[in-house]
């Protein structure tokens, strides 16, 4: 029953998006000041959720709290997914995702630049920015464990991927001060 219901949640939301990437952001009714209230709404729920994640793993990290590694994880997890929800919403502000190209300041074969005054590429560059950190800050909690994966690996290619992932943790005492 549940997976039904799921399912059909599913296949709303992709008609829906087919039909926002199909005729554009206008048949949402954008046409007066508030109509963009929906897709912000969301964009911001979504950094907001990323920014609960990040402060739980950052309150246990700073406290020094020796249970935290599950909450930090699922935390960390938790603020990549949707950092990546909440980057979806500027391609889906566009109405046509096949542009995208054009909002990153870089030239192109038509001599166009990115209007700076335009939120979307703010967005862009906030979203980007604060996916690589958090990723980073997700990745540098999986050392230890990937060290761990390293020293346990049965096969030699295994050995090696974890090798250059744990950047030569060692479990030394130097490496476990912060």
């Amino acid at each position: 029953m549940a997976l039904t219901v799921t399912l059909t949640m599913l296949l709303i939301g992709v008609v829906a998006l087919y039909y926002t990437f199909r005729y554009g952001i206008g048949m949402w009714g954008n046409n007066i000041p508030v109509g963009w209230a929906f897709d912000i709404t969301n964009f911001v729920f979504w950094i907001g959720i990323g920014h609960a994640g990040t402060l739980i793993s950052a309150i246990l990290f700073l406290f020094r709290q020796r249970w935290r590694t599950s909450i930090a994880r699922f935390a960390e997890a938790m603020t990549i997914f949707a950092v990546i929800c909440a980057g979806l919403f500027p391609l889906i502000h566009l109405g046509r995702p096949w542009f995208a190209g054009y909002i990153f300041p870089v030239p192109n074969q038509h001599g166009l630049w990115v209007n700076f005054n335009s939120p979307l590429v703010w967005d862009v560059f906030a979203v980007s920015t604060y996916f690589t950190v958090s990723l980073m800050f997700w990745y540098i909690g999986l050392i230890p464990d990937l060290a761990t994966l390293r020293d346990r690996a049965k096969s030699k290619i295994k050995k090696a991927i974890y090798s250059i992932f744990s950047l030569g943790w060692r479990f030394s005492n130097r490496h476990w001060q912060h």
